[in-house]
């Protein structure tokens, strides 16, 4: 009897109480980047730090906790996501200039504002932020980088809290950074990111983040409904190509499934060109993987973060785009 009151029982019924706001069969596609994908069983916000601590030291032990930014490196499967997924937002934003020419940011915090507010204080070493789509949370995850700089050649510090609810800090050594990666536990959420900058000149950082912006405009499609770079650059193959010319050489730029199209601006990026499903999109991502291997023999990585169950309805047929490496 026991059992059958259980099943009848919704997560959110089990979930402890918070000061931040649940939402049941949250819609998930409109956050992310791409615009499609499944929904969330329940969608946590989180009021602040002590609120997130405070549920994973208080949520039934067998709820999976899935924690997400603002959905720019980020695909989510079409079936959604079981259990709770955890939204960093206000509470987890803002950014501070803290003594010795240091800035402490949220894990919530956009790359972008990290970069604006550095250069407003007059401090360099951080306008490569601009050039990253995402969160300070997601960059300590995967050790983002852009333009000639990666979050650990800026780190001191890493704030995190475990999936128990306890808090750790990290230096950047504890952060085991590599290429695209850090060896922080999957299930721990950072919180907060204390970051080193140097003085410099506010005109210059400025000209230095200008040129990043154009940059990005001039080759990637940045009005596009994308995940950003979809697949990391191949290591360990002496003199290999980057991932855009890999996928290049084996014809793929222009190839589509469904609404999903590799980007004809920039070949490592895909986009949603209208109507493109989730499915349609992996799919995509797992033809060019197969293609460069053909072609190449080596393996293309994911960058992009892809979560959630596949939905039970296959990918649209694949539209081949005519060209050749």
């Amino acid at each position: 009897m026991k059992a059958v009151r259980r099943a009848m029982t919704s997560l959110i019924e089990r979930l402890p109480a918070v000061r931040g706001r649940y939402t049941e069969d949250a819609d998930l596609a409109k956050t992310t980047w791409f615009r499609c994908g499944g929904p969330a069983e329940v969608l946590f916000r989180p009021a602040d730090a002590d609120d997130l601590v405070e549920f994973l030291a208080t949520r039934p032990a067998d709820v999976p906790v899935t924690v997400i930014g603002v959905g720019s490196n980020l695909l989510i499967r079409d079936g959604g996501v079981p259990g709770v997924v955890i939204r960093l937002a206000r509470g987890f934003t803002e950014v501070t200039l803290e003594e010795g020419d240091r800035l402490r940011a949220g894990a919530g915090a956009l790359d972008l504002n990290v970069a604006l507010t550095a250069q407003q204080a007059g401090l360099t070493d951080l306008e490569f932020f601009s050039g990253i789509p995402g969160t300070v949370g997601g960059a300590l995850r995967m050790n983002a980088g852009a333009y000639g700089g990666e979050i650990k050649d800026v780190l001191v510090e890493a704030e995190a809290v475990d999936p128990f609810g306890k808090r750790h800090r990290l230096d950047a050594a504890a952060m085991g950074f590599s290429y695209r990666r850090s060896e922080v536990p999957a299930g721990w959420i950072f919180l907060s990111a204390l970051l080193q900058a140097r003085k410099g000149d506010p005109a210059s950082i400025a000209q230095r983040m200008a040129d990043i912006r154009k940059s990005r405009e001039e080759t990637q499609p940045t009005r596009a409904r994308t995940g950003g770079s979809t697949f990391k650059n191949p290591e360990g193959h002496p003199g290999a190509l980057r991932a855009w010319q890999l996928i290049d050489k084996a014809g793929c730029r222009g190839l589509r499934i469904g609404d999903a199209m590799v980007s004809d601006k920039h070949c490592n990026f895909l986009i949603n060109t209208g109507a493109a499903t989730a499915t349609d999109i992996e799919t995509l991502g797992e033809e060019v993987r197969r293609r460069v291997f053909e072609t190449s023999g080596i393996r293309l990585d994911w960058e992009i973060r892809r979560i959630g169950v596949p939905s039970q309805s296959g990918p649209s047929a694949i539209v081949e785009t005519g060209e050749t490496a």
